[in-house]
């Protein structure tokens, strides 16, 4: 177990934060929620931004609190990250909710709403396959086989393949479902929903993190 290992959870004002804090505390992570970037301190190894909700709320609430200046720069920096669901979003330059809002434009692409048959409902909720490339210590004990599951109306349209680690298909809409730069990893499904396979790509992600101390 990793329990020496320190981990920051974004506390925004929003998102299944107490999931995401139990699901990192179970996998042996020393985990607590952080509400202001003041709150950080020196020897946390990873930093987790969840989200849930709608993104023109979760951006101001970041602004107001100085936490999209964090996130700049602890990307940057090259130290892990892990990103949910909005967490995934909100790295990129614009989504299409609310009429349209400005992302934290770390990477390049749009978040689009889902049009799919009526067939199909939206949001997409439930289980469902993530294509996965490659990476042998992220996805150590998972297969392909293996679901995740989603919530979700806005999917990402990924302009940088080169980060693309993971894609979904849903309703013949096949989209970006996870990325994978450096020391980064964010997912659109969330992983503290998916059971043991969710939080083995968690302790996967502390695990290699931990390695590079």
């Amino acid at each position: 177990m990793n329990n020496n290992l320190k981990a920051a959870i974004i506390d925004y004002g929003m998102g299944n934060l107490m999931s995401v804090l139990r699901s990192w505390q179970f996998i042996g992570a020393k985990a607590r929620l952080i509400s202001k970037p003041s709150e950080l301190e020196k020897d946390d190894l990873i930093l987790i931004f969840p989200g849930q909700g709608a993104i023109s709320d979760t951006m101001k609430l970041l602004k107001s609190t100085g936490f999209d200046s964090l996130i700049r720069d602890w990307i940057a920096s090259g130290r892990p990250f892990f990103g949910i669901c909005l967490g995934l979003q909100a790295l990129f330059e614009f989504s299409e909710e609310g009429g349209g809002v400005a992302g934290l434009g770390i990477f390049k692409g749009s978040v689009r709403k889902l049009k799919l048959p009526p067939q199909f409902k939206v949001p997409h909720m439930g289980w469902n396959n993530v294509e996965f490339i490659c990476n042998k210590s992220l996805l150590k004990g998972i297969s392909p086989k293996d679901q995740f599951y989603f919530v979700h109306s806005y999917y990402l349209d990924c302009a940088q393949p080169e980060i693309i680690f993971g894609s979904t298909e849903y309703g013949f809409q096949k989209f970006t479902s996870a990325i994978s730069c450096g020391s980064l990893l964010a997912t659109q499904f969330h992983p503290e929903k998916s059971q043991q396979k969710g939080l083995l790509l968690c302790k996967n992600f502390l695990d290699t993190a931990a390695a590079k101390l």
